[in-house]
């Protein structure tokens, strides 16, 4: 089956009824994307925010008839804006793929430090005998291929987690709380508000023949009064701020924390919210994101 994309570069005032054109011409999905280099993080809640320029794409069955289509579109046009051009459309025939094919056979095991190896489910592992992290992350975010979850493994493989125990807070896949078992931690706990990503945590920690009791997972508000050697949150900068508190308290003395999610704008507010508890080492930064490590008072 092939399919029909349509593709226009719109203001943002524009969206919401361009929007409801192209579903009422018949589309079956409509994407709003960034058209230049102007990036939406965080959005105020309640809010929709869009970029000054941005790119509409819409979807259709491959049967549509392509003319009709957008005759019905430019005729909203000239109902709602008949002073103003249309904005130039761009028609392109998409053949049908197996997109999670595709998906996997671009997800290629990684070494990410020391002795860790992300490995997918469906390949061997390069280095049989390194600490292989069997991974197939599901609907959950966290592979180590975003510069967010590889920070913190790139942290975790640098210490020594012998006989430590650590909470994986907004464990998605589980990678972080795992990693750190295959590292030589001997217990983790993982929490997260998403059921799937507690799904795909406990499904990814049977793949690496890990005993659940060793990485039980957790909603937030079920999640045990923890007090942990290492804590690891990989969420995003808001949250992160707003939970300082709760999150210090989890961390024993002399115990090590890493926070990731952050844009690099973001880092001095972050850590802000945690110096009242933390001694903070200077922020690591990877492309736009940074990661803030320190150690409990």
């Amino acid at each position: 089956m092939s399919w029909l994309q349509i593709k226009t570069l719109i203001r943002p005032e524009q969206a919401e009824e361009l929007e409801k054109w192209l579903v009422e011409a018949g589309a079956c999905a409509i994407t709003l994307t960034d058209a230049e280099d102007q990036p939406v993080f965080e959005p105020i809640r309640g809010t929709t925010p869009l970029w000054q320029s941005t790119l509409l794409t819409g979807l259709y069955d491959g049967k549509q008839n392509a003319s009709q289509m957008l005759e019905k579109v430019q005729q909203h046009w000239l109902s709602n804006y008949p002073n103003t051009p249309m904005p130039e459309v761009q028609l392109e025939i998409l053949e049908d793929k197996d997109w999670v094919r595709e998906w996997m056979d671009n997800f290629k095991p990684m070494h990410i430090g020391g002795n860790l190896w992300i490995v997918p489910s469906w390949l061997k592992a390069p280095q049989p005998d390194a600490a292989n992290l069997i991974l197939d992350p599901g609907l959950a975010f966290g592979t180590g291929t975003h510069p967010t979850t590889r920070l913190c493994l790139q942290w975790l493989a640098s210490l020594n987690l012998e006989n430590k125990t650590l909470l994986d807070f907004g464990c998605g896949s589980g990678i972080l709380g795992i990693a750190g078992l295959l590292l030589g931690a001997k217990q983790a706990w993982g929490t997260d508000i998403d059921p799937q990503a507690l799904q795909a945590s406990q499904q990814n920690a049977e793949r690496n023949h890990l005993d659940p009791q060793r990485f039980p997972v957790y909603y937030p508000e079920n999640c045990p009064a923890i007090s942990c050697d290492i804590l690891v949150a990989n969420i995003l900068a808001g949250p992160l701020i707003s939970l300082a508190e709760v999150l210090a308290g989890h961390i024993k003395q002399g115990g090590l924390m890493a926070l990731s999610g952050i844009l690099s704008h973001q880092a001095e507010e972050v850590s802000r919210a945690y110096s009242p508890w933390f001694e903070l080492d200077k922020p690591t930064q990877e492309d736009d994101w940074v990661r803030i490590t320190g150690k409990r008072k």
